[in-house]
């Protein structure tokens, strides 16, 4: 079942109507609540006792993990060593119901209204029922659940009940359980960890009066959690209050003398603290206490309100308007909303594969948030995405230690797949070898300081970072005499991660040219302007002028693949020399490729998990010449099976990019909805998350057709077909501009800012700032 199929389109909101078993772990996704630190899949309050693998319950804090080491059958130097996986933490959602000894479930009595939804406008996830014991009792129950924005370390759940057809006793359990676990490895590398038991042991608990708490650490990492609650219950009626406190569990339960058509109301108070912020155990139980104290003085309606502020000025600066597609448009908001609720904005932390919504890929950072989500932050919040980028020099000295573990006398490599800052990738030809990582950084702080003109950024981080990842370059490319002593790139791999272990790649070789002109570029900029700066950071990493002009004669001499015959560029050196794939002979159920079909198999023919080439034409779109582009869609868009959810998004953009607006409609909708719709087949495991930010890239880069290049600023709208019109706002520096297409003109309105000088097409526009312009 297509979830569309579940979810009428309401491009505000997800409304399940119906609850379904063989839905649920995929609903459990869609409705997950989080806020960048706290992430809280949409399981229920009461349980679940449905059939097994229909429910992955799951409570996660971003950047709070357990290391394990990678366990080898061979192992050679500089393998990574420990992995590390993003823990489910103590699960502090769980309020439990009885109607006069009867416990409530969705697997019992008679459920006769059932109605969820996520509120993207503001925030809460709600659910309404009114449900039917099986002695006959009828209760109405209503439950709002918030993370909040505001303050990171708080969630708080609002639990209304009221008796429609009897007076008698209710019974309400709030609980903390530490009790929790991972899901455990699976088959499929994109799934599960390699954890097995219970990874967080319980050192202490604590319930007293309508407060309560569990203290837990990880055996491994030896961080410390701190889980607690406050309660409240609102009621006329009489009641008696009880603390519970089991092994792993802690609960107050209040049992109240319920009267027909009264209603109870319990607001639960969560809050989660860890020794990664505050030493334990003192000063996180002063926390955890203060935090939840002040909580339950302002209540749950200012916790409400705060969160419809602050989504309310989040929606002014994202928000992307349809008129025509409300499908998509329920998409879109849908993944924007996804974004934020996942990404970390404390420069400690950054946004996983999967977000904060499920275990899938260990809860580990990618370059996915450099290329394919960094790019809606920086254009809507560039605050946002600047703490993406502090996260990366946060790391930079292990990115320092890595590039040491890998023979690099000098300079940083970042990691392939991370939380903390170390290598995790026990893969190394689909991970290690992914040297682009350290372009991809580059090009998202290239891009951030052509955006925002943050010079103190690049002065403090931004030029340490660049000249830093630059230096490995220098290291692994040579300037081979048999082409003509062009600056070269071996044994690499490029994004597609079906093909592996290349020489020049032409990704890398593109992005690396990229990175070492604009590292060059830095250091003449700083010498020209901060001179004394620059001096200090040069002292610091030991960088010499010899050294940076030898980044200017690589980039200026560097080997970009190109076929002459055919006109058309080569994924790298042997791409076109291998055995095309037999996708007529490949039965449908054989893809992913890569679960079905030992790598060696896959890296021996011309078959493309994402796009490759196609991705550096994009991002590095005035370097290509317009018929290539076009040459090389036509030719790498039939061997690829978009095995990727990187993959779709990209073709949409080059669609655009070369005319083929139905195919890029058809790529949208695709990417759009990927998680809706569950058209991977694994968004029970969590969301995806550069899809989601794909999403706004196709929108934006795609119909809108969005390109800049240091202070230059070009749009190409287009209207696909039965659309009247869609619209988005931009911001550049201080400057903010709405810009809305309709099917005979496309209007820019410069929202903020003083002047904004950009082009439409190829007409040069110059707007200040209250001005609208039709073109």
């Amino acid at each position: 079942m297509r979830a569309k199929d579940i979810y009428p389109i309401n491009s505000w909101e997800i409304v399940e109507n119906n609850f379904d078993t063989s839905t649920n772990s995929v609903n459990e996704t869609v409705f997950s609540l989080g806020n960048g630190y706290i992430g809280m899949r949409g399981s229920f309050e009461e349980g679940y006792n449905g059939p097994l693998n229909t429910s992955f319950d799951g409570t996660y804090i971003n950047g709070f993990f357990e290391k394990e080491p990678i366990t080898y059958g061979e192992i050679a130097y500089g393998y990574a060593k420990y992995n590390e996986i993003m823990l489910n933490v103590t699960n502090g959602k769980i309020i439990k119901l009885y109607i006069c000894g009867e416990e409530f479930s969705l697997f019992s009595g008679t459920l006769h209204d059932y109605k969820r939804t996520l509120d993207m406008k503001n925030g809460i996830l709600k659910r309404e029922m009114v449900w039917e014991s099986c002695s006959g009792k009828k209760i109405m129950i209503s439950i709002i659940r918030l993370v909040s924005l505001v303050n990171k370390n708080i969630a708080a759940i609002d639990y209304e009940v009221t008796p429609l057809n009897f007076d008698g006793e209710i019974k309400i359990v709030s609980s903390l359980d530490g009790d929790v676990k991972n899901l455990e490895e699976s088959k499929d590398p994109r799934i599960g960890a390699a954890l097995k038991g219970n990874i967080l042991d319980v050192l202490d608990k604590e319930c007293s009066g309508s407060f309560g708490l569990v203290f837990q650490r990880t055996k491994g990492t030896e961080f410390y959690l701190m889980c607690g609650m406050e309660n409240q219950l609102k009621v006329s009626n009489s009641y008696s209050l009880k603390n519970i406190i089991e092994e792993k569990r802690v609960s107050v339960e209040y049992t109240i003398d319920a009267k027909k058509n009264e209603k109870i109301v319990l607001n639960k108070y969560i809050s989660y603290f860890t020794s990664k912020e505050y030493p334990p155990y003192k000063e996180l139980r002063k926390v955890t206490e203060e935090s939840l104290i002040k909580a339950k003085d302002v209540g749950f309606e200012s916790l409400l309100n705060e969160q419809y502020k602050f989504l309310y000025e989040f929606w002014e600066n994202s928000d992307v308007e349809i008129d025509g597609d409300e499908e998509i448009l329920q998409g879109m908001r849908f993944n924007i909303f996804h974004l934020l609720q996942s990404c970390g904005r404390d420069g400690l932390t950054s946004i996983s594969a999967k977000g904060l919504t499920g275990e899938g890929y260990g809860g580990h950072y990618f370059w996915d948030t450099e290329i394919f989500i960094f790019p809606f932050f920086l254009y809507t919040n560039p605050d946002i995405g600047k703490s993406l980028l502090m996260y990366r020099y946060n790391t930079l000295d292990k990115a320092r230690e890595r590039a040491r573990e890998m023979s690099h006398k000098k300079g940083a490599l970042f990691p392939w797949r991370t939380i903390d800052g170390e290598e995790c990738s026990a893969y190394y030809p689909a991970g290690t070898a992914q040297y682009h990582i350290n372009a991809d950084i580059a090009y998202a702080i290239k891009k951030y300081v052509e955006c925002t003109d943050d010079i103190d950024f690049l002065i403090k981080y931004g030029a340490e970072m660049i000249f830093e990842t630059v230096r490995v370059w220098m290291d692994i490319g040579f300037f081979n005499p048999n082409l003509d002593n062009k600056f070269c790139i071996n044994g690499v791999t490029g994004p597609d991660e079906y093909t592996a272990i290349v020489n020049n790649n032409l990704y890398t070789n593109s992005m690396a040219r990229m990175h070492l002109k604009f590292a060059f570029e830095v250091y003449e900029f700083l010498n020209k302007k901060y001179r004394s700066q620059l001096e200090e950071i040069c002292s610091n990493i030991s960088l010499s002028f010899n050294e940076v002009l030898m980044w200017e004669k690589a980039y200026k001499n560097m080997y970009i693949p190109y076929e002459d015959k055919l006109k058309m560029h080569p994924q790298d050196d042997s791409f076109f020399n291998k055995k095309p794939w037999n996708f007529k002979e490949t039965p449908k159920e054989n893809y992913p490729l890569l679960l079905h079909y030992h790598p060696l198999v896959i890296y021996r023919h011309q078959v493309l998990k994402q796009a490759d080439v196609l991705l550096a034409e994009f991002l590095l779109w005035n370097e290509f010449d317009n018929e290539d582009i076009k040459r090389d869609f036509d030719y790498y868009e039939k061997i690829t099976t978009h095995d990727s959810s990187l993959s779709s998004c990209i073709h949409s953009i080059m669609s655009c990019y070369i005319g083929y607006y139905d195919k890029a409609y058809d790529y949208f909708l695709r990417t759009a909805r990927m998680d809706l719709d569950n058209l991977q087949g694994n968004s029970d495991y969590g969301a995806h998350m550069a899809c989601m930010g794909g999403t706004w890239m196709c929108l934006i880069f795609g119909f809108g057709g969005l390109r800049t290049d240091k202070k230059i600023i070009k749009f190409n709208p287009y209207l696909p077909n039965g659309w009247k019109s869609y619209s988005f706002k931009i911001k550049f520096g201080d400057c903010k501009i709405k810009i809305a297409v309709y099917k005979k003109y496309t209007e820019y309105e410069l929202l903020n800012g003083e002047k904004l000088t950009f082009y439409h097409k190829d007409k040069k526009v110059t707007l200040k700032k209250g001005e609208k312009v039709k073109i």
